[in-house]
């Protein structure tokens, strides 16, 4: 919400909150991804870029997948036109979210080399960076498991020191992982974004 609309709440709760009663009411019968949904087509319609940031990741948060916010989008094609939706792509681009990354949306992705595999122990962990991508890198008996280093709550950027042991905390809201399978543990519900991984000639690489 606006600056402005936050002062008129409390400058003349006595109007403004008429409004947002009726749209709390209008909605009722519509379940949470879809009210999202439409909330997000409305942003993108008014072309409000810190509006349709918030909605997007509320939608994300109650479940909405990065595919349906797409669907959505060229769905609306008619009221919105070409341009307001690669404005909205623009931006999804910009955010640079994991779960809207090829490889997460089932397409090939692009195959990056995150670092040397010589000497590394299992049971380590390593944060590193690869072409403008934070990873955790974790190594067990099995093999390897690459991580995207933000929080799939509000894309925090998780640093090296929130990790003690086996367990990622985040530092935002504390959200908590499991490094060895990448689950989270504590006060949310999502996973870490991992990433598919390959070894060839000494070298890691993971892609996205």
């Amino acid at each position: 919400m606006s600056d402005a609309l936050n002062y008129l709440v409390k400058a003349r709760p006595d109007a403004v909150g008429h409004y947002f009663a009726f749209l709390k009411a209008c909605g009722k019968h519509l379940d949470p991804k879809t009210r999202d949904l439409i909330s997000i087509i409305t942003k993108v319609h008014a072309q409000t870029e810190r509006g349709f940031k918030q909605y997007l990741g509320r939608a994300l948060r109650d479940g909405v997948t990065p595919m349906e916010v797409l669907d959505a989008l060229l769905m609306a094609f008619p009221a919105l036109g070409l341009a307001k939706i690669v404005w909205a792509v623009d931006i999804i681009l910009a955010m640079d979210l994991p779960e809207f990354q090829p490889a997460a949306l089932g397409a090939e992705g692009t195959w990056h080399d995150v670092m040397p595999t010589k000497g590394v122990k299992a049971g380590s962990v390593q944060r590193v960076d690869c072409d403008g991508r934070g990873l955790f890198v974790y190594k067990d008996a099995k093999g390897w498991r690459v991580y995207d280093s933000r929080c799939p709550h509000q894309t925090t950027n998780i640093p090296h020191l929130a990790l003690q042991g086996t367990t990622l905390t985040c530092p935002k809201h504390q959200w908590q992982f499991d490094i060895r399978s990448g689950e989270c543990i504590a006060k949310g519900t999502s996973p870490l974004r991992q990433w598919p991984t390959k070894v060839e000639k000494g070298r890691l690489f993971a892609r996205w």
